[in-house]
């Protein structure tokens, strides 16, 4: 049979992972070497006999083996952040407010530990901020389904995979951001949650202050995921017998610290004032990482002295740990996506008590008021 341009197969790939040879492969499947040459060339496209007899040999669906591009929908998307002009993209997708949302998967963000997989491919449009995606699969309803939180507390990773046990429907995208950010990124129309942890001491409050001030009129309700404790990450065992921030500055120590609007650089910054401490008075206060797990690995490789985060991050990197101060992470949600069925089944399972274990072993939380509306704006 000629060629069809629409027609892709994954052959070669599934036969080189069995460790066969093309030969191995056409003498089970009683067709001739060239024919699988002319198939994985994309030469040749086999008839309906030839595909049947190719799967079976290699154990597999007819559909692991073939498809049609042209099967694959494209939507256009608004990209979550500036790229370089005509540039090609792995991305991933999410339907929020109305519209569809691409975030780019570039440096970091295409990892967590593993390499995060992509929904699709665009180039970037010039001269604009949207993208067109061709789909890698044709399954639209996890699109659909696909909640987004921006934040920076490792926890949520643990609530979205267990919430993704209880609802296989759902999938949760993690976009990791500070707590401006992650609130400016729901501003935006970005994500549906975000996560954060700002204390106003002008007022007393938690995050509220910052939610009013940049939502400027939406309507948005707080849930509380927990209560950390917030201070200095040290070296096992404290060598330098740090217990304050004005030991930092006797003692000569270097620290890491965090970018502009995380709330551990503003616990910092303000402990620091509280104190008296001018900011340049502190080694290493301009050298910036940008997440908990980065001052962790920092201070634990001894490349700094001590860093600002959490307890059970300390706990989890083995690190000695000065609690500064308690701060309440909440949930910022607008209340035009709280009726949204996903987003019902998500906080649906702030309840569980599989959540709550998670948390709990982590040690540094205090999930007493997980799941209550703590403020509405």
């Amino acid at each position: 049979m000629k060629q069809d341009s629409d027609l892709r197969n994954n052959l070669k790939s599934i036969r080189t992972r069995l460790g066969m040879s093309q030969q191995d492969l056409a003498n089970i499947a009683s067709v001739t070497r060239q024919t699988i040459s002319g198939v994985e060339s994309g030469l040749y496209a086999p008839s309906v006999a030839i595909t049947l007899r190719l799967a079976k040999a290699l154990g597999c669906q007819v559909e692991d083996l073939f498809w049609l591009e042209r099967d694959l929908p494209e939507i256009e998307a608004v990209l979550a952040k500036p790229v370089p002009n005509d540039q090609q993209l792995r991305v991933s997708v999410a339907r929020v407010g109305g519209q569809w949302i691409a975030y780019p998967l570039i440096g970091k963000d295409a990892f967590r530990q593993d390499m995060i997989p992509a929904d699709g491919e665009g180039t970037s449009q010039i001269g604009t901020n949207k993208v067109r995606v061709r789909l890698l699969d044709d399954n639209l309803d996890t699109l659909h389904n696909t909640i987004v939180i921006a934040g920076c507390a490792p926890v949520i990773s643990l609530w979205a995979r267990a919430t993704e046990r209880w609802h296989p429907q759902l999938r949760v995208q993690y976009n990791f951001a500070n707590s401006m950010a992650a609130l400016h990124s729901l501003c935006r129309g970005e994500a549906h949650i975000a996560g954060m942890h700002l204390y106003d001491p002008e007022t007393g409050e938690y995050n509220t202050p910052f939610v009013r001030d940049v939502l400027a009129g939406r309507e948005a309700v707080l849930i509380t995921l927990g209560v950390w404790e917030e201070g200095l990450l040290l070296k096992p065992g404290n060598p330098m017998g740090i217990r304050t921030v004005t030991d930092l500055v006797a003692g000569g120590a270097t620290i890491v610290n965090r970018e502009i609007g995380s709330g551990s650089r503003m616990l910092l910054e303000q402990t620091l004032q509280k104190e008296q401490i001018p900011f340049d008075a502190v080694q290493g206060f301009d050298n910036v990482l940008k997440s908990h797990q980065d001052v962790a690995q920092a201070v634990g490789l001894g490349i700094a002295d001590a860093g600002m985060s959490t307890a059970s991050v300390a706990t989890a990197f083995g690190l000695g740990f000065i609690p500064l101060h308690q701060s309440r992470y909440d949930l910022v949600i607008l209340k035009e996506y709280l009726e949204e069925a996903p987003v019902q089944q998500l906080l649906s399972t702030l309840g569980h008590r599989m959540v709550h274990s998670q948390f709990e072993i982590l040690g540094g939380y205090d999930i007493s008021k997980i799941g209550e509306v703590v403020a509405a704006v």
